[in-house]
């Protein structure tokens, strides 16, 4: 056996041995000589595996390996929101060895209606977007809506009277539904679930006639016909089920329900760290594979600058506040 080709072997068989993902190693090659890295680079998540972040985060891994030059390890830290995880990550030192891939809940929607340990502007240094996407609308065959505004007709004639379902309460889902009542003067009945999987499962089994749900989670009962795609809240159709409609299209300019899932680091990050792993977040974007593997979650990859994701933080701080108010909506 060639020497590289034992080396590389060892790699494997000592990563196994430790439990830690092998697309989060990079090649022999990939070691730098100087500067930032110089040893293995943790991204906390704030998600169990397996779900949104996840399948989100991980395909940028080996495109992250390959341009910084060391091991990218994702590490889990579920709970509360994913404010454990943020909470986490804004106390670990700016040394650029502690990152947080984190989305829009934990830094842009539950500030405005719970009591942090950490401030989502002072507390953080915004480094890149990952991607963004917008929730789906879907309902049970039975509910005798093909769109959008026969929906709204149905909620106008019967106020209160039809419940949704969503993933839990501040959740994409909730607030997107939120929204959509302020903007159609509707009234739904709120029924969160502790996941959208269990939610899922009620509107297929008819529980539920309505719910706001997850790309990820909907889109192969959308595609089996188990369940009937109304609208997606994203400003823009997605990929991933293309002949769906925004609910922008169906009468209601203006109205946007976006998640986002993006890097940070903690506040006082370098700048080299911040201009090499936005640098290395952008390149991975533009890999036609990785591209792939996060449409296929129902979000679009969407490279940018440090700037342009602390004004995305800012405005729906302020957007989604505005609608948490209104809404008169509480967090435990």
């Amino acid at each position: 056996m060639k020497a590289i080709e034992f080396q590389e072997q060892r790699r494997r068989v000592l990563a196994a041995g430790l439990g830690l993902p092998l697309i989060g190693l990079p090649g022999l090659a990939g070691a730098q000589s100087g500067g930032w890295p110089q040893r293995p680079i943790r991204v906390i998540v704030g998600y169990p595996a397996g779900g949104a972040s996840d399948g989100t985060a991980r395909p940028l891994g080996p495109r992250l390996n390959d341009t910084l030059g060391q091991p990218v390890i994702f590490e889990y830290k579920p709970g509360a929101g994913a404010t454990i995880a943020a909470d986490y990550a804004a106390k670990a030192d700016p040394d650029g060895y502690t990152l947080h891939f984190a989305d829009s809940g934990p830094l842009a929607i539950l500030p405005n209606g719970k009591k942090l340990s950490y401030d989502p502007i002072a507390s953080f240094t915004p480094i890149g977007m990952g991607c963004t996407g917008g929730t789906l609308l879907v309902v049970h065959p039975s509910v005798q809506a093909r769109n959008l505004k026969e929906l709204i007709a149905l909620a106008k004639a019967q106020p209160g009277v039809i419940n949704y379902g969503t993933s839990g309460i501040g959740g994409a889902g909730h607030l997107a539904a939120e929204l959509l009542q302020q903007m159609a003067s509707i009234q739904l009945t709120h029924v969160p679930y502790k996941g959208g999987n269990q939610a899922m499962a009620d509107l297929v089994g008819g529980q539920v006639p309505v719910l706001f749900s997850s790309m990820a989670t909907a889109v192969p009962h959308v595609q089996s016909g188990r369940v009937r795609a109304l609208a997606v809240t994203s400003a823009t159709r997605a990929s991933a089920l293309p002949d769906v409609p925004t609910v922008a299209e169906q009468g209601m300019p203006g109205f946007e329900a976006s998640i986002w899932f993006a890097m940070f680091g903690p506040a006082g990050l370098p700048p080299e760290v911040v201009q090499k792993t936005n640098a290395a977040m952008n390149d991975a974007l533009a890999n036609p594979e990785v591209q792939e593997a996060i449409r296929s979650q129902g979000y679009e990859p969407q490279p940018g600058t440090p700037d342009d994701l602390a004004r995305q933080v800012r405005a729906d701080l302020a957007k989604w506040g505005k609608v948490i108010r209104d809404a008169g909506i509480t967090f435990a």
